[in-house]
C-alpha cells in the first residue's frame, strides 16, 4: 500500500531517568508499521543510541529528562532548568510535527495518567488533535502500575482527561499479574475504555546460549542502579552461587566514571559489561537473576521463568516498583530484597532462598502486547 493509503498514526513518549518507556513505544511503533501503518514516533526524552525503529520514522523533540531520582524538577540536555521559551519551542514543534504527518491515529503514553509536567504540550496536542477534519482517534498507552498519588483529586483528573479526550486507554499488563486498580482507584470510571493488550515484550523461540547457568545482574537503564551493581559483587562470595560465572550489566545511563569503576573491582569469574540486545536470551539460560523491578526488566524476568531476585527502585514518592515486586513475589516469580536494607549480607541471603526455590513453571501471562496494540487499534478504526 502506498504511503497517501496508509493509515498514518503518531506516538508521544517521555522518558525521564529509565529507558523502559521508550523501549514500550518502540515495540509498538514497530509493530504499528508492520501492520501496515505509517507510523512516527515523537520522543522528548534524552536521546537514545540502537533504537530498532523497523519500518517506523522517529523524530526528537528538544530533550528533557530528571533532574534526579526524585523526578522534583527537569532539566535539558544542558543541565539547565527549561524555560518558557524552551517549553514554548518543545511545544510548536510538537504540533508541527502532528500537523506534518495528520495522524489518523495519536498515541500519547503514559498521558493523562503521568508525565502530568508535560501538560503544557500534551493538552494543545490534543485540543489540535480534536479540531482536525477528519479526527484522529486518541489512545492512551500505559503500563501496568502508576506512581502512587495520595490526593485523590489526581486521579479523578486522570479519569476526568481520559473521558474528556480518548477513545481507549491501552494497559499494557496482564490482569491476572496486575489489574489496573491495584494502582489506579478511579478505574471503575473509565472502565468502558479500558483495554488489556497483555505486556509489551519479547516474544521469541528461546535463545542461543544453552544453559550458561550465569547469574545475571542488570540495573535497567542504569542512572540508579550503581549501588545495586556494586552491592550483588561483594555478595558473590557470600552466596551460595559464588562458583557460578556472574555477569553484570550496566545500563547505558550510568556514568562512565561508575562504570569503569565498577570494572576496576572486576575479578575471576566475573564479568562487567554494558546493557545488551540480547538480555531475554541471557536470562533465558541463567541460573538466577538479580535485578531491579522496572517495567520490562520484570517481563523478561517472567518471560524467561529464571529463578529471580528483585530489588525494588523506591526513591522518593515512588512505588511502582515495589508494588510490581510484590506482584511477582506473591505467584512465586521472585524473592525481595528491599533497597532501604540492601547490604551484601542481605543480598546474599536473598540469592540463596531464590536458588534453594522451585523455580517458576510456566504461567500464562500474556507477553504480546505490543502486537495486541496494533490489532486493538487497527479493529477500533475500522468500525
Amino acid at each position: 500500500m502506498s504511503d497517501s493509503n496508509q493509515a498514518r498514526a503518531m506516538i508521544w513518549v517521555q522518558h525521564l531517568l529509565g529507558i523502559g518507556h521508550v523501549r514500550r513505544a518502540v515495540s509498538i511503533a514497530r509493530a504499528l508499521a508492520d501492520a501496515d501503518f505509517n507510523v512516527l514516533l515523537v520522543s522528548g526524552g534524552m536521546p537514545l543510541k540502537g533504537l530498532n525503529m523497523g519500518k517506523a520514522k522517529f523524530k526528537q523533540l528538544p530533550p528533557l529528562q530528571a533532574a534526579d531520582a526524585t523526578f522534583s524538577a527537569l532539566i535539558d540536555s544542558t543541565g539547565r532548568a527549561p524555560d518558557g521559551a524552551f517549553r514554548a519551542a518543545r511545544r510548536n514543534r510538537l504540533l508541527g510535527l502532528y500537523r506534518e504527518h495528520r495522524p489518523h491515529v495519536l498515541i500519547t503514553e503514559m498521558y493523562p495518567f503521568g508525565r502530568r509536567q508535560f501538560a503544557s504540550e500534551m493538552l494543545p496536542l490534543l485540543e489540535v488533535a480534536h479540531q482536525s477534519r477528519p479526527k484522529p482517534a486518541i489512545f492512551c498507552s500505559v503500563r501496568d502500575i502508576l506512581t502512587e498519588r495520595r490526593d485523590p483529586a489526581r486521579s479523578s483528573e486522570m479519569a476526568r482527561l481520559a473521558l474528556r479526550w480518548y477513545r481507549a486507554v491501552l494497559v499494557h499488563s496482564d490482569p491476572e499479574l496486575v489489574p489496573f486498580e491495584t494502582t489506579f482507584p478511579e478505574t471503575a470510571r473509565i472502565s468502558h475504555l479500558i483495554r488489556y493488550t497483555g505486556y509489551v515484550g519479547t516474544v521469541g523461540p528461546g535463545g542461543p546460549y544453552g544453559g550458561s547457568q550465569e547469574v545475571i545482574v542488570s540495573a535497567g537503564g542504569g542512572a540508579v542502579g550503581a549501588h545495586l551493581l556494586q552491592t550483588a559483587l561483594e555478595a558473590r562470595e557470600l552466596s551460595v552461587l559464588a562458583d557460578k560465572r556472574w555477569r553484570l550489566l550496566a545500563g547505558p545511563n550510568l556514568p562512565r566514571e561508575w562504570f569503569n569503576a565498577l570494572q576496576r573491582l572486576v575479578q575471576d569469574g566475573v564479568i562487567v559489561e554494558r546493557a545488551r540486545d540480547d538480555f531475554p536470551a541471557l536470562l533465558e539460560a541463567a541460573a538466577l537473576s538479580i535485578s531491579q523491578a522496572g517495567y520490562n526488566t520484570a517481563l523478561d524476568v517472567v518471560s524467561a521463568r529464571v529463578r529471580a531476585v528483585l530489588v525494588p527502585f523506591a526513591g522518593k514518592g515512588e512505588t511502582e516498583q515495589s508494588v510490581r515486586a510484590e506482584r511477582m513475589a506473591a505467584m512465586g516469580l521472585a524473592h525481595i530484597v528491599r533497597e532501604n536494607t540492601l547490604t551484601p549480607e542481605t543480598l546474599a541471603a536473598g540469592i540463596d532462598a531464590a536458588w534453594a526455590a522451585k523455580a517458576p513453571e510456566e504461567n500464562h501471562i500474556g507477553v504480546a502486547g505490543a502486537g495486541e496494540s496494533a490489532k486493538i487499534i487497527s479493529e477500533m478504526i475500522s468500525v
